[in-house]
């Protein structure tokens, strides 16, 4: 790659020499919105290749399909030469979104090699999307853009299945116009993420640069593009990592853990080195100790064509990497999604085996507090995500578990002792029945989603209303600043009680409170308000500007206080610490301009009043 011609293309430069049998398939994960077309797109990679190729020629394994080069290279057309490859075709993790991809560990890192971002033209980024990005970002996982839906750009004439320069080439110039908008507006996007992109056929060098691919999951244009800019990127820049020792002992994930009838608990793996075969010992992260069992079966779908009326398995004897596969073996019902599985193919390796499965999990597992949330997570990859996500939230996990939520999980939450942190966050998991009654019963708040900045948002929205509550409580307790002047000729009792005219110059006058005249900066308290009319009527408070009268009880008009005066309402010391230090951008601008003054004349007499 010493110069700009070398990195133009992608798919431009690659191997002499037929597909070689220590390197896999390259695993490649869709991620995106919601609705932007994650599903379509995959399901339309898959039909073309089902047309494009025998009936055999694609692989459907579990979690994952495998798409060989040779129909790569038919659903390409000319875009792809099969004699230009090593890789042996690309597979496509099947679980959509970014679900999958933090789902999916290898060794401490993503497992996926490459991902496509799906991005609605019309769209843009949306939530999912800025997840997407955040995760792909963390991982420094390669990735290109799928600018989809460009069939629903006004006025766009279909050109179904065509490589989109050509299609876009048959486009009104109104109609070329308005898709060059729309993705320029989501380069911007992606530049305000942090990445430089631009359409895949003016990008010179792919390490520095994203390369967006308009396609329609709708009619088939720009798949052609979008798996030859996949293909080429692997096999220019991830050959190295492709080698692997095809033989050696297999590699996986569990991508997921379910019951099957005649086989009770199985695991759906998506398998990265090696070979597993029937009757290899495996050992599989749970949620106690390490698993050690045996194979018993491995099954996989049976192909694409029938899989799609009926899910039925075939039995095979051994699978090598890159696979999706299904492994039957007693002792499964502890594993965890997301764990690793490793075979150990000799009796004393048992014992490293299990060592690595649990330093790998261990590498996961998250800092706790002694007072914090608790979180519950579908797999290990996203209990790892969603920690990060807190951390840099920085709110404390009091306990963090892979699962559904369980009675267990309310109890534990109800042991904290502030009531922000009685909270379980559930991402991806469901609530088991005898624990949403433990929920009802209980202080405990349940918050779950599928976005994990989603949760963390409403749970930061929920802390943030408990303490204004807490701070309206607070407020509705402490003594309030306030100064008010006595009105001339307003008299009307003297005493027992006395009540006058008074405006209210700054703060806020409340019922039932000492009221004082300062003396050099020294508080002289004259009585105890009782009560305040604003025209007869009985009110509970007065702000700046109103005229009321008000009673006061202890002192007489004439002797204690005069017309004219300037009384203000007297602070509890521990009050007014309160206010200054906690409690300031609560109260008015009026109010805290009130409490300076009120604290300016204490600090002159004592620096440390209130403080």
């Amino acid at each position: 790659m010493s110069d700009a011609h070398d990195d133009a293309d992608p798919a431009d430069g690659a191997a002499d020499h037929p597909a070689a049998d220590g390197l896999r398939t390259p695993i490649v994960a869709v991620l995106g919105h919601v609705d932007h077309g994650k599903t379509s797109l995959l399901d339309r990679i898959r039909g073309s290749a089902v047309s494009e190729g025998e009936s055999g020629a694609i692989t459907q394994h579990i979690g994952a399909t495998a798409v060989p080069l040779e129909t790569i290279s038919g659903i390409a057309g000319g875009l792809v030469d099969p004699a230009d490859f090593d890789l042996p075709g690309l597979l496509f993790i099947d679980t959509p979104g970014h679900h999958s991809f933090t789902t999916l560990r290898s060794r401490g890192g993503a497992l996926a090699d490459i991902a496509v971002l799906v991005i609605d033209v019309n769209d843009g980024f949306q939530p999912q999307t800025e997840e997407a990005i955040e995760i792909l970002k963390r991982t420094g996982t390669p990735f290109v853009v799928a600018a989809n839906k460009v069939d629903t750009v006004p006025g766009w004439n279909p050109q179904p299945d065509e490589p989109i320069q050509r299609s876009m080439n048959a486009q009104s110039d109104r109609a070329k116009s308005d898709l060059d908008d729309r993705v320029y507006s989501l380069i911007g996007e992606l530049s305000d993420a942090g990445f430089s992109a631009d359409f895949y056929w003016r990008v010179q060098n792919f390490q520095r640069n994203i390369g967006v691919v308009p396609v329609s999951a709708e009619t088939g244009e720009g798949v052609a593009d979008l798996l030859t800019v996949m293909m080429g990127l692997s096999q220019r820049y991830m050959k190295d990592e492709m080698e692997i020792d095809v033989t050696g002992p297999g590699a996986g994930t569990v991508l997921e853990v379910k019951d099957e009838r005649g086989f009770g608990a199985t695991l759906d793996v998506v398998l990265y080195d090696g070979t597993v075969r029937e009757g290899d010992t495996i050992v599989v992260g749970g949620e106690g100790d390490a698993i050690v069992t045996e194979v018993r079966a491995l099954l996989r779908p049976r192909p694409l064509a029938e899989i799609r009326t009926e899910k039925q398995f075939e039995q095979v004897s051994e699978l090598s990497a890159a696979a999706g596969i299904k492994i039957a073996a007693p002792d499964l019902d502890d594993a965890m999604a997301g764990a690793p599985v490793r075979v150990a193919r000799e009796e004393d390796d048992v014992d490293r085996v299990v060592a690595d499965v649990e330093q790998e999990i261990a590498e996961i597992e998250v800092d706790t507090a002694d007072e914090g949330v608790v979180v519950k997570a579908d797999t290990l990859g996203s209990l790892e995500a969603i920690a990060n996500a807190l951390k840099e939230a920085e709110i404390p996990i009091l306990r963090a578990e892979v699962g559904d939520v369980a009675p267990r999980d309310v109890s534990i939450a109800e042991t904290a002792h502030e009531s922000t942190n009685q909270v379980i966050l559930g991402f991806n998991v469901d609530v088991l029945s005898d624990a949403e009654d433990e929920l009802e019963e209980s202080s405990v708040r349940l918050f779950a989603h599928d976005v994990i900045y989603q949760l963390v948002e409403d749970y930061e929205e929920y802390v943030d209303e408990i303490e204004r509550q807490q701070q309206e409580t607070v407020l509705d307790k402490i003594v309030r600043p306030a100064r008010f002047r006595i009105l001339q000729d307003h008299t009307f009792r003297q005493n027992d009680p006395a009540v006058v005219g008074v405006e209210v110059m700054s703060g806020t006058v409340q019922n039932n409170r000492a009221v004082a005249v300062f003396e050099d900066d020294e508080p002289t308290r004259v009585g105890e308000l009782s009560g305040i009319q604003d025209q007869g009527e009985d009110v509970e408070e007065a702000r700046p500007g109103d005229r009321v009268s008000v009673a006061i009880d202890g002192p007489t008009v004439g002797r204690d206080i005069e017309e004219g005066d300037e009384l203000w309402i007297e602070l509890p010391e521990k009050h007014a610490k309160i206010l200054e230090q906690e409690l300031s951008s609560e109260i008015p601008a009026d109010e805290r301009e009130t409490l300076k003054a009120y604290l300016d004349k204490r600090r002159s007499v004592n620096p440390f009043w209130g403080k």
